[in-house]
């Protein structure tokens, strides 16, 4: 259930470019949004609506950017990284930084619990 929650987080910031992502929102988004695709392309193309499979597809290209960029950003790297194929990926995979960086503040100091 946790990737759904980060699917949707992901969805409400669909056009924000600024801040950071962690790497658990990121590949969240990403796996329900390959199931997604998945399940919608198989089943519309087996129908003959493979038309709207793509409207999908590109409905969920603009928020795999933007959460894309914001992790990037999380490990301090600027987000036209993204354009770079495979690199990306690895660099998706990474630890965030810890601590402020010039995008923003931690996320994982944000979601952190405080200390009594």
């Amino acid at each position: 259930m946790e990737y759904v929650n980060w699917f949707l987080k992901v969805i409400k910031n669909f056009k924000q470019y600024e801040g950071r992502a962690r790497r658990a929102e990121f590949w969240g988004f990403t796996l329900i949004a390959a199931l997604i695709n998945i399940v919608v392309g198989g089943v519309l193309g087996a129908i003959g609506l493979s038309a709207v499979a793509s409207l999908v597809l590109l409905a969920l290209l603009v928020p795999a950017v933007c959460v894309g960029i914001r992790r990037l950003h999380d490990i301090n790297k600027p987000g036209w990284w993204i354009i770079v194929p495979f690199y990306n990926l690895y660099l998706c995979a990474q630890e965030g930084h810890k601590g402020d960086n010039e995008y923003g503040s931690d996320p994982k100091a944000e979601a952190a619990p405080a200390a009594a």
